[in-house]
């Protein structure tokens, strides 16, 4: 597990050597220097690269389920607008190649005119149902089988002045009712097939769904859950081994 290094009166180059050495994320500030680890790297190895006797070593805080390590969290710009998030371990930092893949995948659904309303399915955080608010839909659902998650989403939304346009409900989608012009849902490749009968019925008619979380080993298995129930496959991109999937209602 990645864990945490903090350097004092650091010399000059350190945060770079850091990085040489694998370092997930850094931040220097004065002569601090503090970064995140992956565990191949063992503190000895610093010790020896730094010609220290010792490093203060401490865990680090995973974000996005313990998906994402970075020291902190950083604003996330979407449309030209800055979307706050506060620190806490809901999936959905923006930072995850999934969730960016689905943050570029609203913004071109929002592109021109954006659709009136749309359901974020396992929103974590919020950031997905945020952005597309952001970006001008005038309402979000979001759901979640997770409390934390709500709780997190809820936070978040007043943080940003959007509390009163964003709807949050505990359940997956066979617990409401309704469809919905544009549908999003990142989450796990095998959540995302079981679920794909029920997730396509929340898709309105010449609606769009957008499904992340996928490693690139499955994005066909994936993709034919989805089309045999009558969705047309739109685009597929991917980032860092991870894909998303942009289908589109054929009724």
């Amino acid at each position: 597990m990645p864990y945490r290094v903090d350097l004092r009166n650091a010399a000059p180059g350190a945060a770079d050597q850091l990085i040489d050495l694998g370092a997930l994320d850094v931040e220097s500030s004065g002569g601090a220097v503090a970064a995140v680890m992956p565990d191949r790297v063992r503190p000895a190895q610093l010790t020896a690269a730094f010609g220290i006797s010792e490093v203060t070593v401490s865990p680090a805080v995973g974000r996005d389920s313990e998906s994402v390590w970075v020291l902190a969290l950083r604003p996330i710009t979407v449309g030209g607008r800055v979307l706050t998030l506060a620190d806490a371990p809901a999936f959905g930092t923006g930072l995850h190649p999934t969730t960016a893949l689905c943050l570029d995948a609203v913004h071109g659904a929002c592109a021109g005119a954006p659709p009136e309303r749309i359901l974020d399915v396992g929103t974590g955080s919020g950031v997905l149902a945020l952005a597309a608010l952001m970006l001008g839909v005038p309402r979000a659902l979001g759901i979640d089988l997770d409390d934390a998650a709500l709780h997190a989403a809820r936070e978040n939304a007043r943080l940003n002045g959007l509390d009163g346009r964003l709807e949050l409900s505990p359940g997956g989608p066979e617990s409401i009712a309704g469809t919905w012009p544009l549908v999003l849902a990142n989450v796990l490749a095998a959540p995302l097939i079981e679920m794909a009968p029920v997730l396509v019925r929340r898709v309105g008619r010449r609606g769009r769904l957008v499904l992340s979380g996928i490693p690139e080993g499955v994005t066909d298995d994936v993709n034919q859950a989805y089309t045999r129930l009558g969705m047309q496959r739109v685009r597929v991109t991917s980032r860092a081994g991870w894909v998303a999937i942009v289908l589109q209602a054929t009724w």
